[in-house]
């Protein structure tokens, strides 16, 4: 007898499994008229699953390793860093931990400028995110335009006021992280400040910018500054609010200088006069040239006030303190006009901006280093204007000016260490500082000064390296106690690199050129390159060996020690 095939087709599977055989008249009509679990013909059913130990769909097959024991080839992104497999009975743990990757966390044991320097060199897909709070539905997220606009106020006051372009755009970097704008990249030139904000890789970017046309010195107004970026980089209980940030920078804005006009005068003519006695003058030369720096300041601000550019304002200010050099000389009155002059230049040599720029290069800002080093040159060259006109004109009057006269380094120590910290106290007054910073910085040149003269004059060492070893200790002191205040490093060590200045080189450089002495010119001014070199390599190394001592951002919650700083280019 035949079996009907319709039948069969709904159990062939129970007929092929008790029969064993399988004929023509079996096979299905179609291929919807069997299951599709269901196994091929001559295969045997499997066993039945043992209803004791059920199986997930999420188990590991045997004979299958997981996924943290598999040993993979170097450099395999399947691995925890490292690339390397670790032997066996100690494996590592999965890259993913089971209960997630903790997130960053940025502590506040150390200054803002730290932590966002830190961040700044991190690539941006291994930054932290901002710790924002609970939001509420309808809370539309921060103000980006506003955010932008405060941002790039904030960071305009900061390079108007001399401060690098690495300390700027981190300052810039934690104001926009501290409003929640993470996706965040500021880029600082000399002139040009510029900030970009992408939500996502799928939104459009927001790019605002800002031009820095005007520059102050005045370091009570860069700390201020400095104190509203670290409340707003710093707060955890009391939220500084953008409208509450905006009426602060505004009262920022409009203070007053904490010294009067002719307060900054008579600064600027003890300056001279301290930096005339470093190199050997008297109570005359003190004097001398006191009279002469103010004389030059004075005319310095009739010209400023008429709108003259600053290379000018340093040609008429380098005018006065060589005219009374220069006057005394043919007056014969005994006393060493080098020392008059050299205390003039004191007070003129750009020795901040030369800092910044050394500073900007060193951290690897080119561009901005490079219009940094070519303003110094710039009012380098005004100062040799002024004062090789004059000198020009004292050598056709037959004004007998020594090269050698009036340097005493090593014959009076104590006065000369006194001398150096007028020097930095009058300095400090110049650059408008806090009152309370004057003290620390004043202990600060009279330290650099020690240590110069213990190198240079007793110890036989070359002036240069002295130099260097002077100045890598006032910016590791400057760095130290900016970081116990949370302030700026800039008045703690501006003013105290004063007395390193190379004013003497300078001058018997210029001297050289006038009395027609090129060797002896050229020998000076790469003498006074050198030294001025190693005043802003000495304090920029000085700043980074006081970052050693400070705490990685997040170390204490989260192992950072492989995130490292963003490599650099090797010249290849």
């Amino acid at each position: 007898m035949v079996a009907d095939p319709r039948r069969n087709a709904g159990g062939a599977g129970a007929s092929a499994g008790a029969s064993g055989t399988a004929t023509e008249d079996r096979k299905p009509l179609s291929d919807e008229a069997h299951s599709a679990f269901t196994p091929p013909l001559g295969v045997p059913l499997p066993p039945p699953p043992d209803e004791d130990h059920p199986t997930s769909e999420f188990a590991i097959p045997e004979g299958v390793l997981p996924e943290s024991l598999q040993e993979g080839p170097e450099g395999s992104a399947f691995l925890p860093p490292g690339g390397t497999t670790a032997p066996q009975g100690h494996q590592p743990a999965p890259f993913t931990p089971p209960h997630g990757i903790p997130p960053v966390r940025l502590t506040k044991d150390v200054p803002w400028q730290d932590r966002m320097r830190t961040m700044l060199r991190m690539p941006l897909a291994d930054r932290p995110v901002p710790e924002r709070p609970e939001k509420h539905e309808d809370d539309p997220g921060p103000a980006v335009p506003r955010v932008l606009d405060l941002t790039l106020r904030i960071g305009e006051l900061l390079l108007a006021g001399g401060e690098g372009a690495e300390d700027v755009e981190a300052a810039m970097f934690g104001v926009a992280h501290a409003y929640g704008l993470d996706r965040c990249e500021p880029t600082v030139t000399f002139t040009l400040l510029s900030v970009t904000y992408q939500p996502s890789l799928v939104d459009d970017p927001v790019t605002a910018s800002r031009t820095v046309r005007r520059r102050g010195t005045d370091y009570t107004r860069l700390s201020a500054v400095y104190r509203l970026v670290d409340d707003i980089t710093s707060s955890d209980d009391t939220e500084v609010s953008l409208e509450e940030a905006y009426r602060r920078l505004a009262e920022i804005r409009r203070n007053r200088h904490p010294y009067p006009g002719w307060a900054l005068t008579v600064a600027g003519g003890a300056l001279a006069g301290a930096a005339s006695t470093l190199v050997g003058g008297g109570v005359v030369v003190f004097l001398a040239a006191a009279i002469g720096a103010m004389l030059g300041d004075r005319l310095a601000w009739l010209c400023s006030g008429r709108g003259l550019p600053e290379f000018y304002q340093f040609v008429a200010a380098a005018m006065p303190p060589a005219a009374m050099g220069v006057a005394l000389t043919l007056a014969h009155a005994g006393v060493p006009a080098s020392a008059v002059i050299t205390g003039g230049l004191f007070a003129l040599i750009p020795g901040r901006a030369l800092v910044a720029g050394v500073q900007d290069g060193l951290t690897g800002y080119y561009i901005t280093a490079s219009a940094r080093l070519l303003e110094v040159g710039y009012l380098v060259v005004g100062i040799v204007v002024g004062v090789l006109m004059v000198l020009y004109g004292g050598v056709q009057l037959d004004a007998k000016l020594n090269p050698d006269a009036g340097l005493g380094y090593d014959s009076r120590p104590l006065l000369q260490i006194l001398a150096a910290m007028v020097l930095a106290l009058a300095f400090a007054v110049l650059l408008q500082q806090e009152k309370q910073t004057v003290l620390a910085v004043t202990l600060n040149g009279g330290v650099a000064w020690i240590v110069y003269g213990a190198l240079a004059d007793t110890a036989g060492i070359s002036p240069v390296a002295a130099t260097a070893v002077a100045a890598g200790l006032v910016g590791l002191f400057g760095q130290l106690l900016s970081r116990y205040r949370y302030a700026s490093a800039l008045p703690y060590v501006t003013a105290a690199i004063g007395p390193l200045l190379p004013g003497s080189a300078t001058y018997f450089g210029l001297l050289g050129f006038a009395q027609g002495n090129l060797d002896a010119g050229f020998a000076s001014l790469t003498k006074a390159a050198a030294l001025a070199l190693a005043i802003a390599i000495g304090v920029n190394l000085g700043g980074e060996i006081a970052r050693l001592f400070m705490k990685v951002p997040g170390a204490g919650i989260v192992d950072t020690s492989d995130r490292r700083a963003a490599k650099r280019t090797r010249g290849f």
